[in-house]
């Protein structure tokens, strides 16, 4: 048995030996270690954007007052900033106001969002808004508007712009500056007005106090002043010193850190996952490639523990070379991306740095390290298996004994995939609260369970894509699909790394597609109407009514409401409107056409009601605070004295009008009525696609990784490969097999590796998509009509297929490099 010094310097001299063979396999191991690093930095950035925009909204004053929590409507009480400023520490005292108002296009109608209205204060110093040009507005007549709604109205500084006022009617005004709100938490989201505070009231409706701002004389102590202000102020509110409302400001910001941090560290799991296939598969082929010399150790005495032990340490030092490598890369990426986000992009006041932490670092190198030695381990026992007689051999190359027992691989393998399978039909059909985690297990198990029987299902998927190739690609195409066949198991092994990262790709694309094709359709096509009006709590006049019925590509249905007593001091709002008028495809419509007199849709009650299944979010759906919906004149009934209003008008195009006209003509019925918005379900779902789309992107981005990694594993095997048949090669280029007829064949072989991967993992992809869609939306949509009618996903998976061509191309230039070089005659006095 040889000693440990001795097995030790063999271990290194050995591991230098094999390193070229290994370059690859680390550089897959590195790059799971940089997008570990980059992941936790991006999630600190965007954290850090979050905690820095709130601590911006919170200002410049020294002590901040804000109702507590829970308080009623989130407003301080009246007479709060004449009582602070009472204080003796307290100099000055801002008191913001915030309401909502409309801002008009030129055509007189409103924006189809509410504009916030905020408090301007008059001291500088107590100003929490940010201005991005002009000036603030100081006088009557004056406001500055954020610079996306004076794009949208076509405003710049100077101009006039016309707002609603809280009385009714309309107002023209200065524009005297535009806010920046791009770094805002309460600005960023809405239209924005900024007025003097005198002027809040003019424009503003719903008005409330929602912070007090103070400035302390010279020498006050903030913390004493802020304890002096709560005592004069009560329970019901909070003060906070300047540091202290900054922190509170943050809080949120650390559940959002573990949030956003999760999801990043699963597609980091998915990409090591990945890595760790590869480099699964590098050491049992390097091994496979040494089976010779591992026999010989056993001949001079190493026992099997010390061949574990060689190969294991062969293992932790790749791995401490690439974690060591991948933390540089992620380091200067970090740097990079820092340097680029505060230098390009327009943060506003917002600073961010992508940098994470030491112990990111710590934790990453060791991660590295520790599923390089997780990775070897399975490679480890088969080699250590090899038993002596195996030196006699006539090649060095051998397939390594697969450790374990071979009966309990199939039976925990087909467990696997019929405990998987019956997990993916409970969730998409058994309409659980747990569907979609469901649906996550079985697609867990069923996916293992796939890759265990890979070696039997990958090299006839390899052979079926390669009958479409034999006959353009002649001799080349069949002498790849040959090779590829005749080691099934490193056919699979090479092409299941590709598949796991395809798998999750088009399972994602397709779940997202669906879900956004689902939504689209519920919300365009299963709501009452396609607008609807909204005058911001008032009832909608009788004249609008008018005005919207004499247009006619429109069909407006008015809906009524009444707040009718139940028991008690309760009462809930009952909802009529004539089902004629509106969708018919929409939820609970066919309900409501056949309900009696003295029948109710919804989740309330009433006495004197029945109320009956059927269509239980119908209430909801004609006006959102409605409980009940019941006929005409069972809602006359129940009104009585309480009297009734027009709480909206729902309107659809008339028969062969486009949704473009149709809106035209609404907005020409309602110019005399600024006050009335109009919320459309188009633009609803457009919103919705385009959170969608953008949540694609950057799903697509995150598993570039796993796919960066995938390729680096089929390049990895192809070099192998061409160690292992460089006699072959010499071979077929001395029977007359052109250089450039070589390199072809590595590239088909290269590509047919990544393609096998790609088809099988778009098949399972979208298998799983689909199934999670459907647990998400239920049985309100078809996802398989969806898919079907859906572009995006097939244009989708057609890319991400092209992108897997080029992946096996691009895999095979440093073999096929290597191909080119190759010396015939020293290639056929290879072993």
């Amino acid at each position: 048995m040889p000693s440990s010094p001795s097995l030790l310097s063999f271990t290194l001299k050995d591991f230098r030996a094999q390193l070229r063979q290994l370059v690859l396999t680390g550089a897959a191991v590195a790059v799971g270690v940089a997008f570990l690093v980059l992941s936790v930095g991006g999630a600190g950035a965007l954290v850090q954007s979050y905690e820095q925009s709130a601590a911006a909204d919170v200002g410049e004053a020294a002590v901040q007052v804000t109702a507590r929590d829970g308080v009623p409507g989130g407003g301080l009480p009246k007479g709060a900033a004449g009582k602070a400023a009472r204080v003796p520490q307290v100099a000055a005292v801002a008191e913001r106001l915030t309401g909502h108002a409309n801002v008009l296009t030129p055509t007189g109608r409103p924006l189809d969002a509410r504009a916030l209205v905020t408090s301007v204060a008059a001291d500088p110093a107590l100003r929490w808004q940010r201005l991005a040009t002009g000036d603030w507005p100081a006088r009557h007549g004056e406001i500055a508007l954020d610079q996306d709604s004076a794009a949208r109205v076509g405003a710049r500084v100077g101009d006039t712009v016309r707002l609603t006022k809280a009385a009714g009617g309309t107002a023209d005004v200065r524009l005297t500056g535009l806010l920046d709100t791009s770094a805002s938490q309460t600005l960023g989201s809405q239209p924005a007005i900024g007025v003097p505070y005198a002027d809040t009231a003019t424009y503003a409706t719903g008005l409330r106090a929602t912070h007090l701002d103070l400035a302390l004389r010279p020498g006050a102590d903030a913390l004493a002043a802020a304890k002096a202000v709560h005592a004069a102020l009560g329970d019901g509110v909070a003060a906070r010193t300047h540091a202290g409302a900054v922190a509170q400001a943050k809080e949120s910001g650390k559940t959002m850190y573990a949030v956003v941090l999760t999801a990043a560290l699963s597609f980091v799991l998915i990409a090591m996952a990945v890595a760790r296939m590869v480099v699964t598969n590098t050491f049992s082929v390097v091994l496979a490639q040494r089976a010779r010399q591992l026999a010989l150790l056993r001949c001079v005495g190493t026992d099997r523990d010390q061949v574990r032990r060689i190969i294991r340490r062969q293992g932790l030092l790749l791995g401490v070379l690439a974690s060591a490598a991948g933390l540089a890369a992620g380091a200067g990426a970090c740097a990079l991306g820092t340097v680029l986000l505060n230098g390009l992009a327009d943060l506003g006041p917002v600073s961010i740095s992508l940098m994470p932490g030491r112990w990111t670092f710590v934790l990453g190198g060791i991660f590295g390290v520790l599923l390089t030695l997780w990775a070897v381990r399975r490679p480890a026992r088969a080699a250590s298996a090899v038993p002596p007689v195996a030196a006699l051999a006539a090649s060095g190359t051998a397939t390594l004994p697969e450790p374990g027992s071979r009966a309990v691989r199939e039976v925990v393998s087909v467990l696997m995939l019929v405990a998987g399978a019956g997990l993916l039909v409970l969730g998409a059909f058994g309409g659980s609260a747990l569907s979609l985690l469901a649906v996550t297990g079985g697609a867990i198990l069923t996916f293992f369970a796939v890759l265990r029987y890979g070696r039997h299902l990958l090299p006839p998927l390899v052979a079926l894509i390669g009958l479409a190739l034999r006959r353009p690609l002649g001799t080349v195409g069949r002498l790849s699909v040959q090779q590829l066949r005749a080691n099934a198991s490193r056919t699979s092994a090479a092409a299941s790394a590709m598949l796991v990262g395809v798998t999750v790709a088009v399972s994602a694309v397709t779940a997202i597609d669906i879900t956004k094709g689902g939504l689209e359709e519920m919300l365009a096509n299963r709501m009452p109407a396609v607008f609807a009006l909204d005058a911001d709590g008032a009832p909608v006049p009788p004249t609008a009514l008018a005005a919207l019925r004499a247009e006619h590509a429109l069909t407006a249905t008015p809906v009524r409401t009444a707040t009718v007593p139940v028991a008690g001091h309760r009462s809930t709002v009952v909802a009529t409107a004539d089902p004629a008028g509106l969708n018919p495809d929409a939820e609970g419509m066919a309900a409501a056409r056949s309900l009696r007199d003295g029948e109710a849709l919804g989740f309330g009650s009433a006495p004197g009601l029945t109320v009956v299944r059927g269509g239980e979010m119908l209430p909801v759906g004609l006006y959102p605070e409605a409980t009940l919906y019941v006929t005409g004149p069972t809602f006359d009934r129940l009104a009585g004295a309480a009297g009734s209003r027009t709480a909206t008008v729902l309107v659809n195009p008339a028969d062969g009008v486009s949704h473009d006209d149709a809106r035209t003509a609404l907005d020409r019925a309602l110019t005399s009525y600024p006050g009335i918005r109009v919320a459309d379900t188009g633009s609803d779902a457009a919103i919705v696609r385009t959170m969608l789309d953008r949540l694609m992107l950057v799903v697509t981005v995150l598993l570039g990784f796993s796919m960066t990694i995938a390729a680096l594993g089929v390049a990895a095997t192809l070099m192998l490969t061409v160690e292992e048949r460089t006699r072959e090669f010499g071979m077929l280029r001395a029977i007359g097999l052109a250089g450039g007829q070589l390199r072809r064949m590595l590239t088909l072989e290269s590509v047919l590796l990544a393609l096998s991967g790609a088809l099988a993992g778009t098949l399972l992809g979208l298998v799983y998509g689909t199934l999670a869609a459907r647990s998400v939306m239920g049985g309100r949509i078809s996802p398989l009509a969806v898919l079907a009618s859906s572009g995006g996903t097939a244009l989708t998976i057609l890319a991400l297929l092209a992108a897997t061509v080029l992946t096996g191309v691009a895999a095979s230039v440093l073999p096929a490099r290597r191909v080119r070089r190759m010396v015939v005659v020293d290639a056929l006095q290879a072993s």
